[in-house]
């Protein structure tokens, strides 16, 4: 049985008299891809932050790659990736020198970095494209750039927020071939959407409403659970019940 890599219990985080997010429990296991959804205002950003280390929990605990939260939160920064919409790349190297770059943030060994290398710009198709800058490069590629660059090293959790804005349907489809590698390979893939297509791909899927998690199930059991055809309804359905504006 493959053991939770990712365990909340009572998780909460408040600034002044306003509760961010609220008491929320939930385990992830090792290589599941867990989709993490809300509308904007319901505290899964947050909620993101406390687990990776960013942001210290009100009360509550968690811990990540067997790491706790709040007392080893700088083991827990070594031992996941993190891919943003904005991306982590920088612009105005090279495809080569992004991904060695960091291969060395990671504290990876020369030897190592070569290989991961040549590896990905192989698995990619971007051994033509790397001399090319970053900059130059389609949306998509960065994408597909910046999500190897945070699997670079191999890391136990792969957060992703918001991964694939902005691009169209089939390279959102194909970014998340890379996504299903990375569970292949044992990596627990955890990861915010907007697009509830891609929420049909996740193992589990919970949703988040005014700081609290209002479900949490497989898509399957989640769209039976209400009668309905898509995670579109369930997200919607559940949407309508919130009273915040915003994160």
């Amino acid at each position: 049985m493959k053991k939770d890599v990712i365990i909340a219990e009572t998780l909460t985080k408040q600034f002044g008299a306003f509760t961010a997010v609220d008491r929320i429990s939930f385990t992830v296991g090792e290589g599941e891809i867990f989709g993490f959804l809300g509308a904007n205002g319901a505290g899964k950003t947050t909620a993101m932050r406390m687990l990776c280390g960013l942001s210290r929990p009100t009360s509550g605990r968690g811990f990540v790659a067997g790491f706790d939260i709040c007392k080893q939160a700088e083991e827990v920064k070594r031992h996941i990736g993190y891919m943003s919409q904005r991306f982590s790349l920088y612009e105005d190297l090279k495809v080569w020198e992004n991904l060695r770059l960091f291969g060395g943030i990671y504290g990876m060994k020369d030897r190592e970095i070569t290989a991961k290398t040549e590896s990905i710009l192989h698995e990619l198709g971007f051994e033509s494209e790397r001399n090319t800058l970053v900059k130059a490069l389609p949306l998509g590629w960065k994408q597909k750039l910046s999500f190897s660059v945070a699997v670079f090293h191999e890391p136990k959790v792969v957060f992703l927020d918001e991964p694939t804005g902005g691009v169209d349907p089939i390279t959102r489809r194909r970014f998340w071939e890379l996504i299903y590698q990375a569970s292949a390979r044992d990596i627990t893939v955890f990861v915010t959407t907007h697009y509830m297509d891609e929420a049909e791909y996740c193992d589990r899927v919970s949703i988040m409403v005014d700081g609290k998690i209002s479900v949490l199930d497989s898509p399957r059991n989640l769209k039976k659970q209400f009668g309905v055809l898509t995670m579109d309804e369930v997200f919607r359905r559940l949407a309508r019940e919130a009273t915040r504006k915003r994160d």
